[in-house]
């Protein structure tokens, strides 16, 4: 037997898969990551406490099998900034001065002042990113670092996106993927245009530095997705992972990429898929939205168009909600009905199983055919954590309208199928932005926590008019990994063909049209709640600030 490992690292724990070459996970480990929080919108990491992770996780899911059987490792990881020195050694980006905190997590807004600054430039590179820098990306978190700890700017010999942190550590190679640069760090792919680092837009945010050494700090040896990193895996990293030296390894992908490729290919009996009609969702603590085209379509307030970023030749547009996963788990937590459910619960069922059956329950005895109905004076727009896309506006607020003095499980129950809904409409929001650009969708792909959960899917189909495929095999970020390895090892002669092979099939959720018109109707509420929120900024900034 052939296999593969794909490594993903998410936001709150390292996971890995052992994979076949046709795509059936055969074995799969999780290890919880450390997550440092010592300033709000600041979270922080530590990249010698993730690679433990990995190594605990990779050697758990090959302790069965000789290593000879394993043909190659993919990395994926969240777009989190590394920082460390000459030797290889953490290197502080946090304002306690600890060294070993020397990640800056994806979802930290610390960088807001920095983005601000980089979008009042106005240069052309940002017609990459939807017109507008996103202070999750890794050019404001750079400006931060330079601007607040010079000290630390100075020691950092390297500075990674997790993902190429993760190759770098397995390998030694200073290589790092199109995929992260080009997503995250204003890398000119552009096959049309002056392809690599831009000097005019590097001067002008005042990050001209980073051209020392041919750009050194931040990389020069730029590669496509799943290419084979030098001589695969050295002699001090197999050893670390239960491997031999020289196993394959593949170019990494931030990780909702690897959910993208992992899940694209996958196939419906009797369907062809086209891989440029199908948006892909790919849904955690947030939830990031992937298209690809073979044109350059620009999209306001979308990131991208991102050349050859997850699959080799076609453009990327990438939408994404800040907070889904992280804001149904808030809503949950923070209700005073939580612990009593949690107490009453038997066996595995889930929380939001509980709630799902008894918003049931709830129509039911209302005589509707539908949950969704439940939901006529609730309305929430779902941006606790601020936009991503479309709007591209990282100070917007969360907003409920309905609330209640109301306490009891089945307050909890609606507050939680409107946030649904909500999240839902966010979708629609991007998935007609991007229509308007040229885009065409024909289908919905969903993996990752939430195409678990049979409601959140229903409510996608709904809302949107279109059917909903979820992969057989669940876990498409793993999947996505794996095939980085498996190119990498030589096993499939294109990564088209890997993503075929290893896609797997999927079962299909078709859209209910009787409550098609009422989500309509609560969609323009969606709207307008945003059109208020600026309202009552504008008549509240007017007089005092």
């Amino acid at each position: 037997m052939e296999y593969f490992v794909g490594v993903d690292v998410g936001t709150g724990s390292a996971r890995a898969a052992l994979v076949s070459s046709k795509g059936k996970i055969v074995k799969m480990a999780t290890c919880p990551l450390e997550i440092f929080h010592p300033a709000p919108n600041f979270y922080e990491q530590s990249s010698d406490n993730i690679w433990s992770a990995v190594c605990h996780v990779v050697k758990s899911v090959v302790a069965d099998i000789s290593a000879d059987n394993v043909k190659g490792v993919g990395f994926d990881a969240t777009c989190s900034l590394v920082a460390v020195d000459k030797t290889g050694s953490p290197v502080t980006i946090s304002p306690t001065g600890e060294d070993k905190q020397n990640v800056i997590l994806w979802m930290d807004h610390r960088a807001q002042e920095e983005a601000d600054f980089i979008n009042a430039q106005d240069h052309d590179m940002l017609q990459y990113v939807g017109g507008k820098i996103s202070l999750e990306m890794e050019t404001p978190k750079m400006l931060w670092l330079k601007k607040n700890l010079p000290s630390s700017w100075n020691r950092a010999a390297l500075l990674f996106d997790l993902p190429d942190f993760l190759t770098w550590k397995a390998t030694g190679s200073e290589s790092r993927s199109l995929c992260s640069l080009v997503c995250k760090w204003n890398y000119n792919a552009d096959p049309d245009g002056n392809s690599g680092w831009n000097e005019e837009f590097f001067h002008q945010i005042q990050l001209g530095d980073l051209m020392k050494d041919n750009w050194r700090k931040i990389g020069s040896d730029v590669r496509t997705p799943g290419d084979p990193v030098d001589q695969g895996l050295s002699a001090k990293a197999a050893s670390e992972l239960g491997l031999l030296k020289g196993t394959a390894v593949g170019t990494s992908l931030i990780d909702a990429h690897s959910g993208g490729l992992g899940m694209i290919g996958c196939s419906v009996p009797g369907l062809s898929p086209n891989l440029q009609k199908r948006l892909a969702l790919i849904c955690g603590t947030s939830t990031c939205h992937m298209i690809v085209n073979e044109k350059k379509l620009f999209v306001n307030g979308v990131w991208g168009p991102y050349y050859s970023a997850m699959i080799p030749g076609l453009w990327l547009n990438e939408g994404g909600q800040s907070a889904t996963g992280k804001l149904l788990d808030h809503i949950i937590d923070t209700h005073p009905a939580t612990p009593g459910i949690l107490k009453s619960l038997s066996g595995n069922k889930h929380i939001q199983q509980y709630l799902t059956e008894l918003l049931q329950t709830m129509a039911d005895q209302k005589g509707l055919k539908n949950v969704s109905y439940l939901t006529n004076e609730i309305h929430v727009w779902p941006d606790f954590h601020g936009n991503r896309s479309p709007l591209a506006d990282p100070t917007l607020k969360g907003m409920v309208s309905g609330l209640s003095l109301s306490v009891d499980e089945e307050n909890l129950a609606l507050y939680y199928l409107a946030t649904v809904q909500a999240l839902t409409y966010g979708t629609k929001h991007i998935l007609e932005t991007l229509e308007t650009a040229g885009h065409k969708v024909d289908e919905l792909l969903v993996c990752g926590g939430l195409s678990q959960n049979p409601l959140f899917i229903q409510i996608q189909a709904d809302v949107l008019g279109l059917p909903v495929f979820c992969p057989v095999e669940k876990e498409s970020v793993l999947i996505g990994a794996a095939i980085l390895g498996s190119y990498a090892a030589g096993k499939f002669n294109t990564i088209y063909d890997a993503i075929k092979t290893m896609g797997g099939s999927a079962n299909i959720v078709k859209p209910r049209n009787e409550c098609h018109k009422y989500h309509l109707q609560k969609y323009r509420v969606f709207r307008k709640m945003v059109q208020h929120q600026n309202d009552y900024r504008e008549i509240m900034n007017k007089d005092f600030l």
